[in-house]
């Protein structure tokens, strides 16, 4: 079973990002190291919602330009871009259609649930490679530090 490792510091701050955007989806960059199934997050990329405004509320849009924003940032940092964090404002941490039809096979896609403002759970996913469905990927804590 895949497996996606994290620190509690990066997934509070993807939390905190999750409930800054609300009532709107947050959306930004897993960045890290990947040993087998196993990808170890260690660092995050916040970014902007490219979305027009009206659709934001259940829609992100990363950019080209935010893509390679976080390849650059990753081989500043020795890493890869490992997937996408967003978040599901008043809706299941679980993957939209909208999700599956844009999502990326390989990447890994962390998506929190914000209720009323407030982050409740995350959960990760990983599309399969028939682009069908997602499966769930183990979301498990890392002692590892973060990179600045």
């Amino acid at each position: 079973m895949p497996i996606l490792e994290i620190t509690p510091e990066l997934l509070e701050q993807i939390h905190r990002y999750g409930e800054a955007a609300y009532p709107d989806e947050g959306a930004g960059l897993l960045l890290g190291k990947v040993d087998g199934n196993l990808k170890q997050v260690s660092a995050i990329l916040a970014l902007p919602n490219a979305r027009e405004a009206a659709d934001r509320h259940n829609r992100y849009l990363l950019t080209a330009q935010d893509y390679l924003k976080g390849e650059q940032e990753a081989a500043r940092l020795g890493v890869d871009v490992l997937g996408i964090f967003h978040s599901h404002p008043d809706h299941p941490n679980r993957p939209s259609d909208f999700d599956r039809e844009w999502a990326m096979p390989w990447f890994s896609y962390l998506i929190t649930s914000v209720q009323a403002g407030e982050a409740t759970e995350s959960r990760v996913w990983r599309l399969t490679n028939d682009r069908s469905h997602f499966i769930e990927e183990e979301l498990r804590w890392s002692e590892h530090t973060s990179v600045s």
